[in-house]
């Protein structure tokens, strides 16, 4: 069987540590990295080879890529996902941040062209475990916060998995939690922002990778749940496993969860 051919998106941290998972995984090789705001014209992988580092959303059509996998920006990714379903490119994408609306189309493009791939908030298994126990656990309790911490160069907050783990939490208790709100704020925003009574807390600081903790308050209890990326490689299984779900998929699944079998 031939291997699979992938671009990435994104030569930063994440896009390095993809390079070398997929660079090591059996079946597979990068053929090319695509990157807006680079400058050299090729990138060495983690084996010595070097492979094409292209500028533009344009450079993933002289690739022959099977597969893309972007960790980028919402912005870049608003432009470069709909020009790898048009070319039947399989995209797995963990960028944060895109618009429900711009998700939305990318689903209907993907099952028009009857091509698979998956978006997903978070590809750490123990992320997509813990989304999944809080959803078992939201219809029980009256009240909930999330407190999610991540490195100071994340763009966008709350992160995507506090947002997914909110809208999963509130689809699965059928109605809002109930939430403290303050009498009075000494200053403002100190109860930090809300989606379906459910209060998320963001933290940007230096040494910080991906970590979440969910808190489950009740009479006389609580239940925490939490997680810790502690390197960037903790999320490169689920990248891996995306991948090769992909080739049998013809539409986009939006999840890690849905491949594990946790949701139908």
């Amino acid at each position: 069987m031939p291997e699979m051919r992938v671009a990435v998106s994104g030569s930063g941290n994440m896009g390095q540590h993809v390079m070398a998972a997929v660079d090591a995984a059996p079946g597979m090789q990068v053929v090319g990295v695509l990157d807006g705001l680079a400058e050299a014209e090729t990138i060495a992988l983690p084996g010595g080879a070097d492979v094409p580092l292209l500028h533009s959303v344009d450079g993933l059509d002289s690739l022959e890529a099977d597969a893309l996998v972007d960790f980028s920006n919402a912005v870049w990714t608003e432009a470069l996902l709909p020009h790898a379903l048009e070319r039947g490119v399989r995209p797995v994408v963990g960028t944060t941040g895109l618009s429900d609306a711009f998700v939305d189309q990318m689903v209907e493009q993907s099952v028009a062209a009857g091509v698979g791939g998956v978006i997903a908030s978070n590809f750490a298994l123990g992320a997509v475990m813990m989304m999944h126990l809080a959803r078992i656990a939201a219809p029980h309790f009256e009240a909930v916060e999330v407190i999610e911490q991540h490195h100071d160069g994340k763009v966008d907050a709350p992160s995507g998995t506090a947002m997914t783990t909110a809208r999963e939490m509130r689809a699965a208790r059928g109605s809002d939690f109930r939430r403290n709100v303050a009498e009075r704020e000494t200053l403002p925003h100190a109860r930090a922002a809300e989606f379906g009574g459910v209060t998320l807390h963001s933290v940007r600081l230096p040494g910080l990778v991906a970590h979440q903790e969910v808190i489950f308050g009740g009479v006389g209890e609580t239940l925490k749940l939490r997680h810790d990326s502690i390197s960037r490689e903790s999320f490169m299984p689920g990248v891996l496993r995306a991948l090769r779900e992909a080739e049998s998929l013809d539409h986009i699944v939006l999840g890690l969860d849905r491949l594990l079998g946790l949701v139908d």
